[in-house]
């Protein structure tokens, strides 16, 4: 067992959620029609859905008026923690705009809907499938242009009821998730402050089912077993080959600092699907990048899931079938979009750096530990461990909307990372600076003193002064291991486009605590990071 993890400070969420109601209701009830859209309106009507099993689901129903029917049919499940009214901004936009007829409900267990919270179960899928065909009796919907939309919750349920419903022909999932395991528990090591988000979310405004406060009791213990043995059930990733098989167009968004749902397992997904696809991935946490769309307001991510509707579900040729599919924004500096043919195609080439043995002299930090280009071999280096150094990934929901909306990275003063207490590593400097675009892997052995012991490895771009900001990272947390054998750690960290400047380095530094993690290193305890010769120290940049 694990020590049981902190409670974060998150009591800020409810007048959160109370400002996002008042804002969708504003913004779905007094804003005009687009100019393009005047000759069609739509009704906005409140529906109570009876789920299969009785439980009683409550809905916005948005219906598109001044045009004939059958209407294509979007259906959208809300997000954790969030209400039906989440999306009424986007679904009255895409009423009168496209003619689609839109069922936005409040997730079971939340809010105005009965039953309790089944965490993307099989009766979430359920009731999607309810919804659908309650929208089919009801409206005037067609049967065979049926689509399905969310944002985080809604994402996840959108995808995996599609693998399972053969009439959901096309879907729209932002800030999602494909694999739970890997999104909750990186690398064996409880991301703390997304659980502790997720729970309080739904304490405060929902009903969690039995599962959920099973997963809660248990995990007050410091077990995350429960969360682990429902997770294959509840991941798209496991159910590919029914996407696959029911032909469906997948189109996925996503933040590159999402804090709940990390990006890199959504590119690994994205490449396993073999229907039509499309990824979008751009600077933001989790559901920022979308968030003001939901509210119907001008959004790239909403404009082009229109478009992908438009396409999949009213066979318009608008041209994005023939787009590359693969569209970024690098996660700092304000860039422009790219495109490519595919995930892999991001990156062009790579540089591999061997770790040279790091030094704990902080005053000459640029040359603490060098990044070679050829193997250093035969060095270990040890570092006590339980204690935050300056080297951390941030706190979710903040990082991530602050790299997005203000280009303020989370930071480091890299000479001021205790060397006592971290490895430190730098390159040589980027004369004409370099894209880094992809996803860097480290290798590095490790010798832990505890049978579980947690590092963490960072990936910075830093200045001359040693200022720098964090471009990748990972949690990597060693379990039952014997103390003084050596462990090899290969691993990749969060997948990224980020343009180093000019004259700027890159950095690696591991460490043992992140506030964002529940790490398993103890005070007191030590941890060794060695080069061996069978299997060098390094990191690989992958570069666009």
């Amino acid at each position: 067992m694990t020590p049981t993890p902190a409670r974060a400070p998150f009591g800020v969420l409810p007048r959160i959620l109370s400002v996002l109601v008042a804002s969708v209701l504003s913004a779905a009830l007094l804003s005009p029609a687009p100019a393009s859209a005047q000759s069609i309106g739509s009704t906005i009507g409140y529906e109570t859905i009876v789920s299969h099993d009785g439980t009683e689901l409550k809905a916005k129903v948005i219906t598109p008026t001044g045009v004939e029917g059958p209407h294509p049919l979007l259906v959208m499940p809300a997000a954790w923690g969030t209400p039906h009214l989440l999306y009424v901004g986007a679904a009255k936009k895409m009423a009168e705009t496209s003619g689609y007829q839109v069922v936005a409900y409040s997730s079971r267990g939340f809010w105005d809907s009965g039953g309790g919270i089944e965490v993307a179960g099989p009766e979430d899928l359920a009731d999607a499938s309810a919804v659908i065909d309650w929208a089919l009796d009801n409206t005037d919907a067609d049967p065979d242009r049926i689509g399905m939309a969310g944002i985080s919750y809604g994402a996840g349920i959108s995808l995996l009821t599609a693998a399972q419903d053969d009439r959901v022909k096309a879907v729209g999932a932002m800030s999602g998730w494909a694999d739970l395991e890997a999104s909750l528990y990186p690398n064996e090591t409880i991301d703390v402050q997304s659980a502790e988000l997720l729970l309080l979310a739904g304490n405060l405004v929902g009903r969690p089912g039995e599962k959920l406060r099973e997963i809660e009791r248990e995990y007050r213990k410091g077990n995350v077993e429960p969360i682990l043995e429902l997770s294959p059930e509840r991941s798209a990733a496991t159910k590919v080959d029914q996407l696959n098989a029911n032909g469906t167009a997948i189109m996925m968004a996503h933040g590159w600092n999402d804090g709940m749902f990390p990006v890199g397992h959504i590119a690994d997904f994205y490449e396993e699907l073999d229907g039509p696809k499309r990824l979008m991935f751009a600077p933001g946490d989790h559901a920022t990048s979308e968030a003001f769309g939901a509210l119907g307001l001008p959004n790239e991510v909403w404009e082009d899931l229109a478009r992908w509707f438009d396409h999949h579900l009213k066979d318009e040729d608008n041209g994005i079938d023939a787009e590359a599919p693969v569209h970024l924004k690098p996660n700092n500096g304000r860039g422009a979009w790219t495109s490519h043919a595919d995930w892999p195609s991001v990156t062009t080439g790579t540089d591999e750096y061997f770790l040279a043995e790091p030094s704990k002299n902080w005053l000459r930090w640029q040359s603490s530990g060098a990044m070679e280009t050829e193997p250093a071999t035969g060095w270990d280096y040890d570092f006590r461990t339980g204690i935050n150094t300056p080297a951390d990934s941030g706190t979710v929901m903040l990082t991530g909307a602050l790299q997005q909306f203000f280009d303020v990275p989370t930071g480091v003063l890299l000479p001021t990372v205790d060397r006592h207490r971290a490895a430190v590593w730098t390159s040589p400097a980027y004369p004409e600076g370099v894209r880094v675009a992809g996803t860097p892997e480290v290798t590095f052995t490790v010798t832990p003193s505890a049978t579980d012991q947690s590092v963490f490895v960072y990936l910075y771009a830093i200045n001359s002064r040693g200022t720098g900001s964090l471009v990748s990272h990972a949690p990597y947390t060693l379990r039952g291991t014997t103390p003084g054998e050596p462990v090899t750690v290969e691993t990749e960290l969060s997948s990224v486009v980020w343009d180093v400047p000019a004259g700027h380095r890159l950095a690696v530094v591991v460490d043992s605590r992140d506030a964002r993690y529940s790490g398993e290193s103890r005070i007191g305890d030590r941890v060794e990071v060695a080069s061996p010769e069978d299997a060098p120290a390094r990191v690989t940049i992958p570069l666009g």
